[in-house]
């Protein structure tokens, strides 16, 4: 077995921003333990697999991975040593002990609230003994410190909720990351200087339900997310805010306030609304209306008139006529997005939409998404084009492609790419948007800031 300074770890993570926080949360407490992070799983001592329950055949792909590296960790057996398999995040919460009942892979299933004790598993492991913890229980993982992988980099992610009470019919985020959980302002604050104190100078806040967030303040009393955005941007070092994921219901007044006023908060809201019928949007259990929803809109678009907006959408949801389709298409007409995600619905077990009748044929969805997909790339065309000729501030994050440019991020999100000659990455400039594409934009440097 090598020795602790050569140990290596493979953390393989699938879907959200949430799952690369806890991803990068779990090298840092593997890198105390003398496990050094590696891109190669073949030669990792330990593999652990951070899964995703959202995506489409999510505990397909993840057995498949478990078949892959079974041959891996019985090579590294034949060595005489041996290669740790971890199965992390929602499908190890949602599926528990029967990923053990179906594959001899793994030793470790582990769900989100756990990973606080990952040590104390691992030696477990170490010992021959099969590890499952995916018991709900107060969330310590996020007093663990800030280590380097957290904070790679100019921007950063920050957990600021956990879970969810909206219990869509469609979702297993309930299921498998619990109520909702928030972190004391206090918490958050101290995070965010340690992010700051290691170059960090644009922060996304994150929570399956963002928006709800209602932490303690020190003195106990009960602050909005508005108020926490409104402290981190009295962190001078903090150059922007980005928050995700919304729900409209819980789209205050103050938040959408905050938007008015904190400069550092981003221009740009990913606020899913998932349909344009109310009968599907019903039958999903979202607790909101089309109009309610536009109603948000209208509201944050008259407090802050340069917002963008993006979205998620499901289409071909069990009972969806031709009529209720065209009603998302007579949404999204109407709203008008800068970006968005877009899925045909496939059902989750467990959750209540999986049983229900009247599922839509595959050829349908495919139809159904193919059109929705057109209207929405187009929209988000016009949008990147209407950025052409405006100055943007943008943080410069890495290099590009060719000698000498830069890329950051627009205050929308989009890649920006300049010709960055004598600029550095973590420099802050104003770019002029001279050319657009699909996905991203171009321009030059008009000043340093």
């Amino acid at each position: 077995m090598t020795n602790n300074s050569e140990k290596k770890v493979f953390v393989k993570t699938y879907g959200c921003q949430m799952n690369a926080y806890d991803s990068a949360k779990m090298a840092d407490i593997l890198a105390d333990k003398g496990y050094v992070s590696t891109e190669n799983s073949e030669d990792a001592d330990m593999i652990i697999l951070n899964t995703c329950h959202i995506r489409e055949k999510a505990s397909e792909k993840m057995y498949s991975e478990l078949g892959r590296l079974k041959k891996f960790k019985e090579q590294k057996s034949a060595d005489g040593s041996r290669k740790i398999v971890a199965v992390a995040g929602c499908v190890a919460q949602a599926e528990g002990e029967r990923i053990l009942e179906r594959s001899t892979t793994p030793d470790m299933v582990i769900g989100p609230h756990a990973y606080h004790n990952l040590p104390a598993f691992l030696e477990k492991a170490k010992a021959g003994e099969v590890v499952t913890a995916t018991d709900f229980t107060e969330d310590e993982k996020f007093k663990l410190p800030v280590g380097d992988r957290v904070a790679k980099g100019f921007s950063a992610f920050l957990t600021v909720q956990e879970g969810c009470d909206k219990f869509c019919s469609f979702c297993v985020v309930p299921y498998t990351r619990g109520a909702e959980y928030s972190r004391k302002v206090e918490d958050i604050l101290d995070e965010a200087r340690l992010l700051v104190d290691k170059g960090v100078k644009e922060i996304t806040l994150l929570g399956q339900n963002v928006n709800a967030y209602h932490g303690e303040d020190k003195n106990g009393a009960i602050r909005s997310l508005a108020y926490l955005i409104e402290k981190l941007a009295e962190i001078k070092e903090i150059f922007r805010i980005r928050y995700t994921t919304s729900h409209p219901n819980d789209m205050t007044a103050d938040l959408i306030k905050a938007h008015a006023e904190i400069e550092k908060l981003s221009p740009y809201l990913h606020l899913p609304v998932q349909a344009g019928s109310d009968k599907i949007l019903a039958a999903m259990n979202r607790k909101h209306t089309a109009r309610s929803y536009c109603d948000v809109i209208d509201r944050l678009r008259a407090a802050r008139p340069d917002i963008a907006l993006s979205s998620d959408f499901i289409v071909g949801f069990p009972g969806e006529t031709d009529k209720d389709f065209q009603d998302t298409l007579d949404l999204v007409e109407k709203v008008g997005f800068a970006s968005s995600y877009s899925f045909k619905y496939s059902p989750r077990p467990g959750t209540p939409a999986a049983g229900l009748d009247d599922q839509i044929p595959e050829t349908e969805k495919a139809r159904r998404l193919q059109a929705l997909q057109a209207l929405l790339f187009a929209q988000q065309q016009e949008f990147n084009r209407s950025l052409i000729g405006r100055s943007l501030n943008i943080l410069l994050e890495k290099p590009g492609r060719k000698e000498g440019q830069l890329i950051g991020k627009s205050p929308y999100l989009q890649s920006i790419h300049t010709d960055a000659q004598g600029k550095r990455v973590g420099d802050i400039v104003t770019i002029l948007v001279e050319s657009a594409s699909q996905n991203a934009l171009s321009g030059q440097i008009l000043s340093v800031n």
